[in-house]
């Protein structure tokens, strides 16, 4: 049945039967495709039923359907004709794993954080209005990103504006890992406790039949149905933000959820329905373990060196057992940054705080101030949504945190919205901060225990990769602030690297020297901020030719701080930046980024050939 779906308005002639096997087909669909492409797994299972509903009831793409982070939205891609692309989900070129405005009508909103929906999906319905348009707007939410105060806000606006909107809160109990916090708790007892639906439809319906007596006792049964509310479900939430409440009912139930989204469609203003579904449905090892199949496993491969986030977890614990003012906070992200170790071993020092990083940042600066020494291990592309707070609640106040900022760099399958490519610009930017990467495993352990002995905010970013196989020493020795190390002497020329790109920087040398004769100075840089600009100064005075090599934004990048110090000390010679071009960098696997943003031994090799060939009377700053 599902190779006939290629488009929303082929389920419309299907009965109730034949909905329920294309449900079948659609999961089986799922695991065939996904287990071999890898892709979110677990919150697409558990939305089936949902999107078929969704998508039978309304007429996509004139209603319009915004998805919250996206993780769920693969079902959605499947009834809207791309079943055929699965097998190049996530692949360089192919079709990628979150909405994308330019790759169907039908995804009305590009996402891959969470917590927008709400906000998009206003947006969109008040234009409705504005236009004189009649269409529906629905949002889907799940409860982890619910708890972000951005959703927040963005309920408190609906409900402020009273526009016909309905937000589907798509209740699993998990986001990647589980849910925690008060409102977490609050939907915990909703779902646990049918009762207080049946109690409010059973009093409407009462008050429905009562013959009209007068203002004053409508309002007085109104107050007594308030009062029932009360009783049987302590709080009413979403109804005081201005919505119709209707839910929670079972999300895998197809019959019922389609009946229901034909009553929302009947309602005026704001309307939540809240919807229980379980992550992973249909997949039974999903179902046991839903955190760690939010995504399919990736394949075994030979363990040739620990990642870097396994080694920045087990440094921190051995780093906190030394020092009792450590504490760790993640946003919802505790596997993910490696803070679920820690907190096992110190579950008092450990706070997650959900998806709330604006949240996780000045919370810290409040430890910070009172003594404690936080660490706030975050992914590089999260962190962009605490800029103010990194702002004003930390390097204003030269509070001592330190930022974890992982997957900095390119990322691989996920994409333009999870590619770590702004952290230097942005954090290099701010007074007061501190900016750092390691060029392997070993370093990081060493930038961790400096960062944690500086009086200000340090940031030291990390990428999404396994480690070199260096040996890590112990105990564990500092790093001088803002002194770069010499890899290489070279007398041609000099390339300066962050990070990673120091490996990348030694196969060039070699390259240089092997085929061409030219010797080459490799510089491990270490430091964004403050630059070493003794050793700046060292190469420029030498009259040589300089390339900078880093794997993040070339737009106010280390390769930018190096020419503006050029720049400003009058030094006059070649320089090559070299880094993340001006473009989001789409979704593929690392080495074919890599190749497709230029960052390789050849285009290394390329550009310092260019200009050690160039006559020494021109000089000139280029990137590349």
């Amino acid at each position: 049945m599902l190779e006939h779906i290629n488009s929303p308005q082929d389920l419309k002639s299907l009965d109730d039967e034949q909905l329920k096997e294309l449900c079948i087909e659609i999961r089986q669909f799922l695991v065939d495709s996904v287990s071999k492409t890898g892709g979110h797994f677990g919150a697409n299972l558990g939305v089936v039923e949902l999107t078929v509903a969704l998508h039978r009831v309304f007429d996509s793409p004139i209603d319009k359907l915004v998805w919250d982070v996206g993780h769920q939205a693969y079902v959605h891609k499947i009834l809207t004709g791309r079943r055929e692309r699965f097998s190049t989900l996530r692949k360089f070129k192919g079709m990628a794993g979150f909405p994308k405005r330019e790759e169907s009508v039908h995804d009305q909103f590009g996402v891959g954080h969470a917590s927008t929906s709400i906000s998009a999906a206003l947006g969109m319905a008040i234009a409705r209005d504005a236009e004189g348009g009649n269409h529906h707007v629905v949002s889907v939410i799940g409860d982890g990103a619910l708890t972000g105060g951005m959703a927040m806000e963005a309920l408190n606006h609906a409900g402020h504006v009273g526009t016909n909107l309905l937000v589907i809160l798509n209740d699993n109990e998990m986001s990647i890992s589980e849910n925690v916090g008060a409102l977490s708790n609050y939907l915990t007892k909703l779902r646990s406790d049918p009762t207080y639906s049946r109690a409010k439809a059973e009093i409407e319906q009462s008050l429905r039949r009562l013959p009209a007596i007068g203002p004053k006792l409508t309002r007085a049964l109104e107050r007594v149905k308030d009062s029932v509310r009360h009783l049987v479900v302590p709080g009413h939430l979403f109804e005081e933000f201005g919505f119709k409440y209707l839910g929670p009912i079972d999300g895998h139930d197809l019959n019922a959820v389609m009946d229901v989204l034909e009553d929302a469609k009947q309602m005026e203003g704001p309307v939540l329905l809240h919807v229980i579904t379980e992550k992973g449905k249909g997949y039974a090892s999903a179902e046991n373990a839903p955190d760690k199949w939010h995504a399919w496993p990736s394949a075994a491969k030979p363990a040739t060196a620990p990642s870097y986030t396994s080694v920045f977890s087990k440094t921190l614990i051995e780093l906190a057992e030394e020092n009792p003012k450590i504490v760790a906070v993640t946003a919802a992200m505790p596997s993910g940054t490696g803070l679920d170790k820690f907190g096992i071993r110190f579950p008092e020092r450990f706070f997650d705080v959900g998806i709330a990083e604006q949240h996780a940042t000045t919370l810290c600066g409040g430890l910070a101030a009172s003594g404690m020494r936080p660490v706030f291990a975050v992914y590089s592309t999260f962190l962009q949504r605490a800029y103010d707070q990194l702002i004003h609640d930390i390097a204003i106040q030269k509070l001592p945190v330190v930022f974890a900022v992982d997957r900095a760099g390119l990322v691989g399958p996920d994409g333009e919205t999870h590619q770590g490519a702004f952290d230097v610009s942005y954090l290099r930017a701010i007074p007061n901060m501190t900016v750092m990467m390691p060029k392997d495993e070993n370093e990081l352990r060493r930038m961790l225990k400096t960062a944690l002995e500086q009086p200000g905010p340090v940031a030291v970013r990390f990428p999404r990769a396994d480690g070199l196989g260096v040996a890590l020493q112990s105990p564990i020795e500092s790093i001088p602030i803002g002194k770069s190390q010499v890899i290489r002497e070279g007398r041609d020329g000099a390339i300066l690297a962050l990070g990673p790109m120091v490996e990348l920087a030694s196969q060039a040398a070699e390259r240089l020297f092997a085929q061409h004769g030219l010797s080459m100075s490799v510089v491990n840089l270490r430091f964004v901020k403050p630059l070493d600009v003794g050793m700046v100064r060292h190469f420029a005075s030498a009259q040589v030719p300089l390339l900078t090599l880093e794997e993040a934004a070339l737009a106010g990048g280390v390769g930018s701080a190096v020419a503006e110090f050029l720049v400003d000390e009058g030094y006059a010679v070649p320089l090559t930046r070299m880094g993340l071009p001006d473009r989001f960098v789409e979704h593929g696997n690392r080495a074919e980024l890599l190749q497709d943003v230029g960052l390789t031994v050849d285009a290394v090799v390329g550009s310092m050939l260019q200009m050690v060939r160039k006559s020494p009377a021109t000089r000139y700053i280029t990137g590349s």
